[in-house]
């Protein structure tokens, strides 16, 4: 009881004072970080898929996918500083796993990427479980996003949209083929991740719970 009244108080504190909001400036460059990095991933994916059938090939469109997943970090960072799912412990639990999750997937794309002779260990295997959990992980996020109302506008809804990208892509691709689904999968990222970007970018006023 004590406890839920204490994160309560914090969440109203976090809401009203604007101390606690990141500056106006820094939303746009979080936010300008997830674009730029879904952008990357999306050029590189349409350029050499997501299956490439060369070394050049999968080294830059693994290197797209980090900086895509940089872009996820800068995300989330936004999410946290700014209170989007809440205040409560279980809203920094939730984000703090989110964290744990993308931090190995982003060392496999890493690896993956510039050490060729690895790609078939198994250690570098059991990394590569970590891409599609952190992006249901994100799903998931984007979900108590819209619930939770803390964003407002576009900026509410919108991460729903971008991190719906693994409930889409991945059947899409295994459905219509690599090809077909690549596409689905690179416009998707364009419409989802660098436009909510965007969307918080000319409207930081949205994340930061102004009027």
């Amino acid at each position: 009881m004590t406890e839920t009244l204490r994160d309560h108080t914090q969440q109203a504190a976090h809401s009203t004072d604007p101390s606690t909001q990141p500056s106006e400036s820094t939303v746009r460059r979080l936010a300008l970080c997830l674009s730029t990095g879904a952008l990357i991933w999306s050029t590189s994916s349409f350029v050499h898929g997501f299956q490439p059938t060369s070394e050049i090939g999968w080294t830059i469109t693994d290197l797209g996918g980090l900086a895509f997943q940089l872009g996820l970090w800068a995300l989330v960072t936004l999410m946290s500083r700014t209170g989007a799912i809440g205040v409560t412990r279980t809203a920094r639990v939730m984000l703090t796993v989110e964290r744990v999750l993308l931090a190995p997937a982003m060392v496999w794309s890493l690896i993956h990427g510039l050490f060729p002779a690895a790609r078939n260990t198994l250690w570098l295997g059991i990394l590569d479980i970590f891409w599609p959990l952190s992006m249901l992980g994100m799903f998931v996020i984007g979900i108590k996003v819209a619930v939770a109302g803390r964003w407002r506008g576009l900026a509410r809804v919108w991460p729903l949209v971008a991190e719906s990208w693994a409930i889409v892509s991945i059947p899409a691709m295994g459905i219509l083929g690599a090809s077909i689904g690549g596409v689905v999968a690179a416009t998707h990222l364009l419409v989802g991740y660098a436009t909510l970007g965007l969307i918080i970018a000319f409207r930081p006023e949205l994340v930061r719970g102004e009027d």
